[in-house]
């Protein structure tokens, strides 16, 4: 009898396993936030704009330590995101821009960067509060012209890490 009990026992565990790992917090945490308007080289991929790999499945979670200035954020997995050759739909924009960023996760916030390579072209203090499900912000590209890429960058507050996403801009 005891082994009959030992193995109902294995066997709802095993049933249970799968359950109880998709209702975890780890599988919630997964997501975070990028920037959806302008479409980012992620919501591109998202939206079936260019053709990418897992990164159109996921592209909230570019996530990378602070300080680095790259488009995959130093993830391996997302480096196609680098590759400028790629075909990124430019958007046509004036001197100025609105960066309208869409969370899944929301973290408290340090700030956000944006940068024109080594430029940076705004910073928006976050106050080490957590955002609404989107936020905008009012960008002066400050005398860049033609196609340019930004780099936006979601200095989290209470954590190392950083998300980032690369938005192709052709400026008039």
């Amino acid at each position: 009898m005891k082994a009959n009990r030992k193995l109902v026992a294995a066997a709802v565990g095993t049933a249970i396993a799968p359950v109880l790992v998709l209702l975890s917090p780890a599988g919630i945490a997964s997501a975070h936030g990028y920037v959806n308007a302008p479409a980012s080289r992620q919501a591109q991929c998202a939206q079936g704009t260019v053709s990418c790999g897992q990164i159109k499945y996921e592209p909230q979670s570019v996530e990378g330590p602070k300080g680095l200035h790259s488009c995959d954020g130093g993830n391996a997995q997302f480096a196609e995101l680098n590759d400028n050759n790629k075909g990124w739909k430019a958007t046509p924009v004036g001197s100025s821009v609105a960066f309208t960023w869409k969370f899944t996760a929301r973290h408290r916030t340090s700030n956000y960067e944006y940068w024109i390579g080594n430029d940076k072209i705004a910073t928006v203090d976050g106050g080490g509060q957590q955002p609404p499900e989107t936020v905008t912000h009012n960008v002066d590209l400050k005398g860049h012209t033609g196609r340019q890429t930004v780099l936006a960058v979601w200095n989290i507050a209470d954590t190392a890490n950083a998300f980032y996403a690369c938005i192709d801009l052709q400026v008039s």
